[in-house]
């Protein structure tokens, strides 16, 4: 079993890196990295004889993160960031319809469950609670429309409100 990458190569995260409980000083299921986010390879190991792990160096978090090799990619990989993963909360910028009647009101609170479209423009999967009920409803909403919400906190923080202080 070979490793993919070398000693010093610059890598990306390719899926969220949450603390599966080696990582001291945050709590299982931390988020620790965000998808996108670039590093530098500081070792090679493995796990169980069969999996290659890297240590990789992330100088803007300032930390270093074991990655499973399934977890990177090289820099020269195509690459599409978004603006949101599965758990953020966001807010609707507009009121959207459905069959003429509003569904979901201007400036309500919702939950990303997920992609619906790999390029762009991005669409997400998202569910919003009704105030009057114990009911859930999800609709399908383009990014353009979606802000994070900053009432609740997000289950993965954007990169650009990662601090050295959050995850790692």
């Amino acid at each position: 079993m070979d490793a993919q990458f070398d000693y010093g190569e610059k890598v990306r995260v390719i899926k969220n890196i949450r603390n599966d409980g080696t990582f001291m000083g945050s709590n299982r299921g931390a988020l620790l990295i965000r998808r996108g986010s670039e590093g530098y390879i500081k070792g090679v190991g493995k796990f169980l004889q069969d999996q290659v792990i890297y240590q990789v160096h992330f100088m803007e978090q300032g930390c270093t993160v074991g990655c499973r090799e399934s977890e990177l990619s090289d820099l020269a990989s195509p690459w599409v960031d978004r603006q949101f993963e599965r758990g953020d909360h966001v807010i609707v910028d507009k009121a959207l319809s459905s069959e003429g009647k509003i569904v979901v009101k201007e400036g309500e609170s919702g939950t990303i469950l997920g992609l619906e479209s790999d390029q762009k423009p991005f669409y997400y999967k998202v569910t919003f609670k009704r105030d009057d009920s114990e009911q859930v409803s999800a609709w399908v909403i383009p990014e353009s429309v979606l802000t994070f919400d900053p009432s609740l906190p997000a289950k993965i923080i954007p990169t650009a409100m990662l601090k050295r202080s959050a995850g790692c």
